[in-house]
Protein backbone atom coordinates (compact mmCIF):
# COMPACT_ATOMS: atom_id res chain seq x y z
CA UNK A 1 0.00 0.00 0.00
CA UNK A 2 0.85 3.79 -0.80
CA UNK A 3 0.19 7.19 0.82
CA UNK A 4 0.10 9.90 -1.09
CA UNK A 5 -0.99 13.77 0.16
CA UNK A 6 -1.92 16.41 -2.11
CA UNK A 7 -2.18 19.81 -1.69
CA UNK A 8 -4.99 21.75 -2.87
CA UNK A 9 -7.99 19.59 -2.77
CA UNK A 10 -10.76 21.51 -1.04
CA UNK A 11 -14.01 19.63 -2.43
CA UNK A 12 -15.65 16.94 -3.73
CA UNK A 13 -15.18 17.33 -6.91
CA UNK A 14 -11.05 17.68 -6.05
CA UNK A 15 -12.05 14.20 -4.88
CA UNK A 16 -13.39 12.83 -8.25
CA UNK A 17 -10.76 14.41 -10.03
CA UNK A 18 -7.85 12.72 -8.23
CA UNK A 19 -9.44 9.36 -8.11
CA UNK A 20 -9.53 9.72 -11.90
CA UNK A 21 -6.04 10.68 -12.23
CA UNK A 22 -5.07 8.13 -10.53
CA UNK A 23 -7.33 5.39 -11.86
CA UNK A 24 -5.60 6.62 -15.21
CA UNK A 25 -2.21 5.32 -14.21
CA UNK A 26 -3.62 2.25 -14.12
CA UNK A 27 -3.76 2.25 -10.19
CA UNK A 28 -5.86 0.18 -7.75
CA UNK A 29 -7.38 2.82 -5.20
CA UNK A 30 -8.32 1.50 -1.75
CA UNK A 31 -9.62 5.31 -0.85
CA UNK A 32 -9.15 9.03 -1.53
CA UNK A 33 -10.57 11.91 0.69
CA UNK A 34 -9.62 15.76 0.57
CA UNK A 35 -5.76 15.77 0.89
CA UNK A 36 -5.05 12.09 1.03
CA UNK A 37 -5.10 8.92 -1.17
CA UNK A 38 -4.20 5.49 -0.22
CA UNK A 39 -3.36 3.34 -3.30
CA UNK A 40 -3.83 -0.73 -3.02
CA UNK A 41 0.27 -1.30 -3.72
CA UNK A 42 3.52 -0.29 -3.40
CA UNK A 43 3.79 2.54 -6.03
CA UNK A 44 7.59 2.75 -7.31
CA UNK A 45 9.16 6.55 -7.77
CA UNK A 46 8.54 6.47 -11.18
CA UNK A 47 4.87 6.20 -11.05
CA UNK A 48 4.79 8.71 -8.05
CA UNK A 49 6.38 11.33 -10.36
CA UNK A 50 4.23 10.72 -13.20
CA UNK A 51 1.17 10.59 -10.29
CA UNK A 52 2.67 14.20 -9.13
CA UNK A 53 3.27 15.34 -12.54
CA UNK A 54 -1.01 14.40 -13.86
CA UNK A 55 -1.85 16.01 -10.53
CA UNK A 56 0.06 18.97 -11.36
CA UNK A 57 -2.11 18.81 -14.28
CA UNK A 58 -4.88 19.98 -12.69
CA UNK A 59 -3.88 22.27 -10.35
CA UNK A 60 -2.97 19.59 -7.20
CA UNK A 61 0.66 19.08 -5.83
CA UNK A 62 2.19 16.30 -3.89
CA UNK A 63 3.20 17.37 -0.57
CA UNK A 64 5.87 15.44 0.62
CA UNK A 65 7.35 16.66 3.95
CA UNK A 66 5.29 15.94 7.26
CA UNK A 67 5.29 19.46 8.36
CA UNK A 68 4.12 20.38 4.91
CA UNK A 69 1.19 17.45 5.64
CA UNK A 70 0.60 19.00 9.07
CA UNK A 71 0.00 22.63 7.92
CA UNK A 72 -2.11 21.20 4.57
CA UNK A 73 -4.47 18.72 7.34
CA UNK A 74 -5.24 21.79 9.03
CA UNK A 75 -5.98 23.64 6.01
CA UNK A 76 -8.09 20.74 4.52
CA UNK A 77 -9.75 20.05 7.78
CA UNK A 78 -11.21 24.34 8.08
CA UNK A 79 -12.60 24.25 4.37
CA UNK A 80 -14.06 20.70 5.01
CA UNK A 81 -15.21 22.56 8.34
CA UNK A 82 -16.47 25.40 6.68
CA UNK A 83 -18.35 25.00 3.94
CA UNK A 84 -19.56 21.09 4.37
CA UNK A 85 -20.15 21.03 7.65
CA UNK A 86 -22.40 23.12 9.03
CA UNK A 87 -22.95 21.76 12.22
CA UNK A 88 -19.75 21.14 13.09
CA UNK A 89 -18.55 24.92 12.70
CA UNK A 90 -21.49 25.73 15.54
CA UNK A 91 -20.85 23.48 18.41
CA UNK A 92 -16.41 22.71 17.99
CA UNK A 93 -13.63 24.76 19.61
CA UNK A 94 -11.43 25.18 16.44
CA UNK A 95 -7.96 24.69 18.45
CA UNK A 96 -9.39 21.38 20.20
CA UNK A 97 -10.93 19.99 16.99
CA UNK A 98 -7.92 20.87 14.92
CA UNK A 99 -6.03 18.99 18.19
CA UNK A 100 -7.70 16.27 18.35
CA UNK A 101 -7.85 15.53 14.52
CA UNK A 102 -4.15 15.75 13.53
CA UNK A 103 -3.18 14.59 17.25
CA UNK A 104 -0.54 16.96 17.91
CA UNK A 105 -0.73 20.05 20.54
CA UNK A 106 -2.48 23.03 18.98
CA UNK A 107 0.36 25.45 19.90
CA UNK A 108 2.59 23.33 18.34
CA UNK A 109 0.55 23.05 15.19
CA UNK A 110 -0.46 26.56 15.17
CA UNK A 111 3.68 28.03 15.51
CA UNK A 112 3.96 25.65 12.44
CA UNK A 113 0.95 27.10 10.64
CA UNK A 114 1.86 30.49 10.99
CA UNK A 115 5.62 29.44 10.18
CA UNK A 116 4.65 27.95 6.88
CA UNK A 117 1.42 30.43 5.64
CA UNK A 118 2.25 33.81 7.35
CA UNK A 119 -0.86 34.07 9.06
CA UNK A 120 -2.54 32.59 11.96
CA UNK A 121 -4.79 29.84 11.83
CA UNK A 122 -7.25 32.39 13.24
CA UNK A 123 -7.05 34.65 10.10
CA UNK A 124 -6.97 31.97 7.80
CA UNK A 125 -10.33 30.29 9.55
CA UNK A 126 -11.56 33.81 9.25
CA UNK A 127 -10.64 34.27 5.29
CA UNK A 128 -12.58 31.00 4.67
CA UNK A 129 -15.54 32.13 6.24
CA UNK A 130 -15.58 35.20 4.81
CA UNK A 131 -15.19 33.16 1.43
CA UNK A 132 -18.76 30.88 2.67
CA UNK A 133 -20.43 34.19 3.62
CA UNK A 134 -19.94 35.43 -0.23
CA UNK A 135 -20.92 32.01 -1.50
CA UNK A 136 -24.34 32.20 0.82
CA UNK A 137 -24.68 36.14 -0.26
CA UNK A 138 -24.88 35.00 -3.88
CA UNK A 139 -26.93 32.13 -3.15
CA UNK A 140 -29.57 35.03 -1.62
CA UNK A 141 -31.47 32.01 0.09
CA UNK A 142 -30.39 32.69 3.77
CA UNK A 143 -30.45 36.31 5.81
CA UNK A 144 -27.46 37.45 7.11
CA UNK A 145 -28.70 36.42 11.30
CA UNK A 146 -28.93 32.82 9.59
CA UNK A 147 -25.85 33.20 7.80
CA UNK A 148 -24.19 34.11 10.95
CA UNK A 149 -26.05 31.20 13.21
CA UNK A 150 -24.90 28.64 10.63
CA UNK A 151 -20.86 29.80 10.58
CA UNK A 152 -20.84 29.45 14.20
CA UNK A 153 -20.85 33.96 14.48
CA UNK A 154 -22.29 35.24 17.88
CA UNK A 155 -24.76 37.98 16.05
CA UNK A 156 -25.54 39.27 12.31
CA UNK A 157 -23.20 42.31 13.59
CA UNK A 158 -20.11 40.06 14.79
CA UNK A 159 -19.80 38.50 10.97
CA UNK A 160 -20.30 42.16 9.25
CA UNK A 161 -17.32 43.47 11.03
CA UNK A 162 -15.29 40.45 10.72
CA UNK A 163 -16.69 40.25 6.88
CA UNK A 164 -16.05 43.96 6.15
CA UNK A 165 -12.38 43.59 7.47
CA UNK A 166 -11.67 41.21 5.27
CA UNK A 167 -12.84 42.31 1.86
CA UNK A 168 -13.46 46.15 2.40
CA UNK A 169 -17.46 45.58 2.22
CA UNK A 170 -20.34 45.27 4.44
CA UNK A 171 -22.59 41.81 3.78
CA UNK A 172 -25.05 44.39 2.04
CA UNK A 173 -22.55 46.41 -0.13
CA UNK A 174 -21.15 42.90 -1.15
CA UNK A 175 -24.44 41.41 -2.13
CA UNK A 176 -25.89 44.76 -3.74
CA UNK A 177 -22.32 44.66 -5.82
CA UNK A 178 -22.79 43.27 -10.03
CA UNK A 179 -20.09 41.49 -10.28
CA UNK A 180 -19.95 39.40 -7.06
CA UNK A 181 -19.54 36.63 -8.48
CA UNK A 182 -15.79 38.22 -9.73
CA UNK A 183 -14.91 39.16 -5.86
CA UNK A 184 -14.79 35.72 -5.02
CA UNK A 185 -10.94 34.13 -4.19
CA UNK A 186 -10.66 30.33 -5.00
CA UNK A 187 -10.25 27.79 -1.73
CA UNK A 188 -7.05 26.53 -2.01
CA UNK A 189 -5.80 30.41 -2.76
CA UNK A 190 -6.97 31.53 0.19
Amino acid sequence: MTEIYIKNMVCPRCISAVRQIIEEQGLLIESVVLGHARIGSVVDNVKIADIARALQSQGFELIDSGQNRLVEGIKTLIIDTIFHQADAVRRWNWSAMIADSLSHDYNYLSTLFSATEGITIEKYIIRQKAERVKELLCYNELSLKEIAYTLGYSSAAHLSTQFKRVTSYTPGQFKAMQHKRDNRIPLDAI
